[in-house]
């Protein structure tokens, strides 16, 4: 009997946390993106920052999701440290809604969620659609779970050895308290732990005490999760927001502890029902912990810079500064995290590309070793992306953000090509041009000079499509694209007419020249497709250049059609 007892009750847990993580999944799917936006425009001043936090933890129920996504703005130099802590105290509030929801008798519409949710899941057309009758199904699962657990319950309450040792730790307030904080950091989930405590009381297996201790170590042991998972190795100013999250908790914790026996005793007036009691101080120590901090973050925040100060950069380039390994549980935010960092990549292929002419230019060969280090460093945030996005399951991304995955891996493997083209192609020249001695005539350095700053306009073009999926720049690009093959054509007309000429600097750079162009307009077809999923989307991309095949008169071949001259 003990060890049905048993499957029952870890049955019960398994399914309330499968469905939580469902409605959570399915919440992130539907509306992750638009809560992230919300969350960005939100924070400005502490009071709205802690509703911003308070609702979007609401919705998403994971305050861990909405801490990451705080992290990532702070990180990101967009949100000071101040209203991130706030964001943190509204999420610590946000979290409490829906153990109040749970906290009533609304068992009976199980049946009705899970319908629903099935046939939303099975017929919705549109994703959103489906997205929700997930998030039905899994709220429908935790009510079942807690009847599932309840009753369980009601097993153990004869059984005298489970008495005893609930007892044995019920009568320590401090040990409760650690026990169930390692256990919510164990399960990842503040929300599932305080409704075993509630489904605990109210099989009067423990005494009022220790649910309220209980409830302070599922507070104090979802403010881990943050901790140990945000934040990367060494960098110790990222781990500012987390632990000051953690002190807030400990803080109310010790300020409520003492006097854990009035409390209950308090609330035992108020509300005789333990779940509802459970449910309501919950809430009421968060609301409380939020009041006693909001007046003195500032202070906090000082403290928390003074003790955590900002860690120098790694000196390599070539190491990872933003890919935050905790953030993949995150998809919307460890998105930003790879995208942030194909931006500093684009900043590396920028100075390359600048930094090539002059290498041409000058016969810097100490500029050609310093470039060939810099697209060692672009190779290895390139894999380091790939790595990064790949560890982003297919099933935890909903379209945009499987879409978005999509762009941010093709974008970096472009800008790896051109930072290839650049060390092996273009630098090759420059240092052949270096051993030979070659100078570029005054025409031809002039023609060289433009068609790289076109290229360099065009890498910015580029990075802003890439950044903002913005339809008119990526019309611009495309049509940069045309301009540049109509200025290799022009350049190469000119350079054969100083040949005819006899120009001598002319006829000994004439091979090199070319390849520098030829070279550059590759570097140009990489940074076009960044527009091509931009103008695909918008349904402006025509599938192929070619012409339709007309059927009257045949035209005569290509290579039998007259010449037309081209005026330099």
């Amino acid at each position: 009997m003990g060890s049905t007892v048993i499957l029952d009750l870890m049955g019960g847990i398994a399914l309330l946390l499968w469905g939580l993580h469902m409605v959570h999944s399915g919440i992130v799917r539907a509306f992750g993106a638009d809560l992230r936006r919300l969350l960005g425009i939100a924070l400005q001043g502490r009071i709205r920052a802690f509703l911003a936090g308070a609702f979007v933890t609401a919705i998403l129920q994971s305050g861990t999701a909405t801490g990451l996504m705080a992290a990532s703005f702070v990180t990101g130099g967009t949100l000071e440290l101040v209203p991130a802590l706030a964001v943190m105290l509204g999420a610590n509030v946000g979290t409490t809604l829906v153990v109040q929801v749970l906290s009533f008798n609304i068992t009976a519409v199980t049946p009705v969620l899970l319908l629903l949710g099935v046939f939303a899941f099975k017929r919705g057309g549109r994703t959103r659609t489906r997205d929700l009758g997930r998030v039905l199904i899994g709220i429908g699962l935790m009510l079942l779970a807690l009847h599932i657990f309840l009753g369980a319950l009601v097993t153990t309450e004869s059984l005298p050895v489970s008495r005893a040792l609930l007892g044995a730790i019920t009568g320590q307030p401090l040990l409760c308290l650690l026990i169930v904080a390692a256990v919510t950091w164990a399960a990842h989930s503040s929300v599932a732990v305080v409704l075993v405590v509630m489904a605990l009381g109210a099989a009067h297996l423990v005494p009022p005490t220790a649910v309220i201790a209980m409830v302070l170590g599922a507070n104090v042991g979802s403010a881990l999760n943050p901790l140990i998972e945000t934040g990367q190795a060494g960098n110790l100013a990222s781990r500012r927001l987390p632990i000051g999250n953690l002190l807030t908790r400990l803080v109310g914790c010790a300020l409520v502890l003492p006097f854990l026996h009035p409390i209950a005793d308090l609330m035992q007036k108020y509300e005789p029902n333990p779940a509802r009691l459970a449910a309501d101080f919950h809430t009421a120590f968060n609301v409380l912990v939020a009041l006693v901090f909001i007046g003195c973050l500032d202070f906090v925040a000082a403290r928390l810079r003074y003790w955590l100060p900002e860690q120098t950069r790694p000196s390599d380039p070539g190491t990872p500064i933003y890919l935050d390994p905790s953030a993949v549980s995150a998809p919307s935010v460890a998105l930003v995290c790879a995208a942030r960092e194909v931006l500093r990549m684009g900043d590396i292929v920028e100075i390359m590309l600048g930094q090539a002419m002059t290498a041409l230019l000058t016969n810097d060969r100490k500029l050609v070793a310093e470039i060939s280090r810099m697209d060692d460093a672009v190779d290895s945030l390139n894999e380091a992306v790939k790595m990064y996005v790949t560890r982003l399951t297919r099933d935890s991304l909903d379209d945009r953000d499987a879409y978005r995955s999509m762009e941010i891996v093709s974008f970096s493997i472009n800008l790896e090509h051109v930072g290839d083209i650049i060390d092996k192609n273009l630098m090759d020249l420059a240092s052949k041009k270096i051993r030979r001695g070659i100078t570029f005539s005054k025409e031809g350095e002039t023609d060289l000079v433009e068609f790289h700053r076109q290229v360099q306009d065009s890498l910015k073009l580029a990075v802003g499509i890439f950044m903002s999926g913005d339809m008119s720049v990526a019309r611009r690009l495309i049509a940069a694209k045309t301009q540049l093959r109509e200025r290799e054509f022009a350049a190469a007309e000119r350079y054969l007419g100083r040949l005819r000429e006899g120009t001598p600097e002319t006829i000994e750079s004439y091979s090199l020249d070319l390849d520098i162009l030829r070279d550059l307009k590759r570097v140009h077809s990489h940074l076009c497709s960044a527009a091509y999923p931009v103008l695909e989307r918008a349904g402006v991309l025509q599938r192929s250049r070619l012409k339709e095949p007309s059927f009257g008169r045949q035209k005569p071949p290509a290579h039998q059609l007259p010449l037309k001259p081209r005026t330099p």
